[in-house]
């Protein structure tokens, strides 16, 4: 790394000089505008994407960037997004079209994507800041790596999805294959690839904090960083949410364009025009307005609105009150089952004093083969193998089970899986965790995202389950889901921080807040997916509610059930490396210590080893998905 930026530095110091540009005249736009303007630009962007109800929470939260005095930092921040967005955008599309093209360049770039969506953003920061150096273009760079591989993957998709007939149709027309692809193919694939812009969006915006840390940049993520420093609970949940309202608003606008373009029905173009007409002069007109009055050009000082001293007040008479019942739970949770999932039952007890007596190990032992017996019955051989695995780990702990154990564990089930090629792409990962010396760090981020995952997997299918047979829940949970997922990773440490202090049942709090939402959605779809002619025929064999749930419904969503668990997986892993701020000595803690010492090698190769067991795991449980689809034989029955 050293002789290359060396002989390198100048090239990527001219792109950085060149990327200053617009993120400069952009930001100093946006600065120049009147609030008032902007807000209502917004707000009538919002109106023509989704209508009123949009255009009214455009409006509000806008006025709360404006009131709490945060207006300076956010547009800040959506300067650099409207910089980073476009180039994700514009580079994803093109390294979309080359693997539409190639099949060579599609088989390089899935992997690509895949080391790119789960190495984290940390580790790459440190190669970043050498070679751009620090500033805020650093920041962009870094958020538009992180926002790329969406856009790509719907590019892809989307074109490969063109119906062949509508292409031969163009070209029976008389089209060149310049013509075919820019009036045919891209026109029928512009809904899949405007949801890759919505997804590039909210990535982009989701490393807006990360970006701070390196950006030096004036804006709200690095208001967020500093007032978390500071334990400062009501300023960082007040610039938090600025950042949470920012990500349902640009969410909201693009989802509304994109619908927009798959809708058949087309404004006449007389309308259009007249409402564009008409937008411009109120902008005017406001624009002018706000030259006579101050304050609709710049919001009072003393007019602001803050109340996070009440805020900081509350939370210390809530801690104060009733800081015991957050203790108890979390003292619950770390003995009965994070301590156990971490260094076992024997452990545990000859930390306390106690001593587990043989006859006790013993009693332990026949009840887990009592239960292995009972899984065996129900689920056949995998369920009693799945109880002696969580049987094993709880009474040695995770991080004592010895490597060839889990290599074997882990080669046996990619095998049964996905057969020899999954089995051996996941012991040559494991075999780099290894000889890398990061074995015991990554069995600690194994631990954590196991409990995690394993509580998202329990508590978001209950709760997909139910809203796929209560429409008034499904109604009330989706719009918890869209905004669990469009708040950035840092704001879920907020909260969790100041109510149950750093450790690892905050880090778990944090982790199952961010990755339970795919559970939850890919549980409902799949089971509002089922024939209804199968739950008729169950229905009218004589099945129960709870006899067509657990043996008809569940078994056979089970393949969007798996990917669920598996986004959720992905989604524990991302998290991370931020909840290494709140006390885990993991990987993701590793990747902080690597970024300090500014140590590229010791950065990449801990990314290296979170994305490798993202990547086993991810193999493992689409090759089990599929395999168990062909068994269900779910594709004849969805075609027939």
């Amino acid at each position: 790394m050293d002789m290359f930026v060396a002989n390198f530095s100048w090239a990527f110091g001219a792109i950085s000089w060149l990327l200053s540009w617009p993120l400069t005249e952009l930001q100093g736009m946006l600065q120049w505008l009147p609030w008032s303007v902007t807000l209502v630009a917004f707000t009538l962007v919002g109106f023509a994407a989704a209508g009123c109800r949009l255009a009214i929470f455009t409006a509000a939260s806008l006025f709360y960037m404006v009131a709490t005095g945060y207006w300076q930092e956010s547009m800040n921040t959506l300067a650099l997004v409207g910089v980073a967005a476009p180039l994700a955008a514009g580079v994803g599309f093109g390294m979309g079209v080359l693997g539409y093209r190639s099949g060579v360049a599609r088989r390089v770039l899935i992997v690509c994507l895949d080391l790119m969506q789960t190495v984290p953003a940390f580790s790459y920061l440190v190669p970043l800041l050498l070679l751009f150096g620090f500033g805020p273009v650093v920041g962009l760079i870094a958020s538009a790596i992180y926002a790329c591989p969406p856009m790509v993957r719907n590019v892809m998709h989307g074109l490969a999805s063109v119906p062949s007939a509508l292409v031969e149709s163009g070209e029976m027309s008389g089209a060149t294959r310049w013509q075919s692809f820019w009036w045919v193919r891209v026109p029928a694939a512009l809904p899949q690839i405007m949801v890759g812009v919505n997804q590039t969006i909210m990535a982009t915006l989701s490393m807006v904090i990360i970006a701070s840390v390196i950006g030096g940049f004036n804006d709200i993520g690095w208001e967020v960083l500093s007032t978390m420093r500071k334990a400062q609970f009501g300023q960082s949940l007040m610039s938090g949410m600025v950042i949470a309202l920012m990500a349902m608003i640009l969410d909201r606008i693009s989802a509304g364009f994109a619908s927009h373009v798959r809708s058949t029905v087309n404004t006449p173009t007389v309308s259009r025009s007249n409402a564009l007409a008409a937008s411009a002069l109120l902008l005017l007109a406001l624009f002018a307005a706000s030259m006579l009055f101050p304050a609709m050009r710049q919001w009072p000082s003393e007019w602001r609105v803050y109340p996070a001293a009440q805020i900081n007040d509350f939370l210390s008479y809530t801690v104060s009150r009733y800081g015991w019942v957050f203790a108890e739970i979390k003292q619950i949770v770390n003995f009965c089952i994070l301590l156990p999932l971490k260094i076992g039952w024997l452990r545990l007890f000859d930390a306390t004093g106690y001593t587990i007596s043989p006859v006790n190990q013993a009693a332990y032992w026949v009840a887990v083969l009592c239960a292995m017996l009972l899984a065996s019955f129900a689920w056949k051989g995998r369920g009693a193998v799945l109880v002696a695995l969580v049987a094993a780990a709880c009474f040695f702990g995770l991080t004592n089970i010895p490597w060839p154990v889990l290599f074997m564990v882990v080669g046996v089930a990619a095998w049964q899986a996905g057969g020899v090629g999954t089995a051996g792409f996941s012991l040559a990962g494991m075999s780099f965790i290894l000889m890398t010396g990061l074995w015991g760090p990554a069995m600690l981020s194994l631990y954590l995202c196991a409990a995690a995952v394993a509580l998202s997997f329990v508590v978001g299918g209950a709760l997909g389950a139910l809203a796929a047979s209560n429409d008034r829940f499904s109604a009330f949970i989706r719009p918890v889901n869209d905004t669990l997922q469009t708040i950035p990773q840092f704001v879920y440490l907020i909260p969790v921080i100041f109510l149950f202090q750093v450790g690892d049942f905050s880090a778990l709090i944090a982790i199952v807040a961010f990755s339970i939402v795919p559970m939850i959605r890919y549980t409902e779809h799949g089971i509002r997916s089922i024939d209804h002619e199968i739950s008729e025929a169950a229905i009218g064999m004589g099945c129960s509610t709870l006899q067509k749930r657990f043996q008809i419904d569940l078994p056979i969503a089970s393949p969007a059930i798996m990917l669920g668990l598996n986004q959720t997986i992905m989604y524990a892993l991302s998290m991370l490396v931020i909840a290494a701020l709140v006390g885990t000595r993991d990987l993701g803690q590793s990747v902080y210590i690597a970024l300090t010492n500014a140590d590229t090698g010791a950065a990449l190769t801990t990314g290296f080893s979170i994305a490798i067991i993202g990547m086993v795991a991810d193999r493992i449980i689409q090759a089990w998905a599929k395999k168990r689809q062909r068994q269900l034989g779910l594709q004849e029955i969805r075609s027939a």
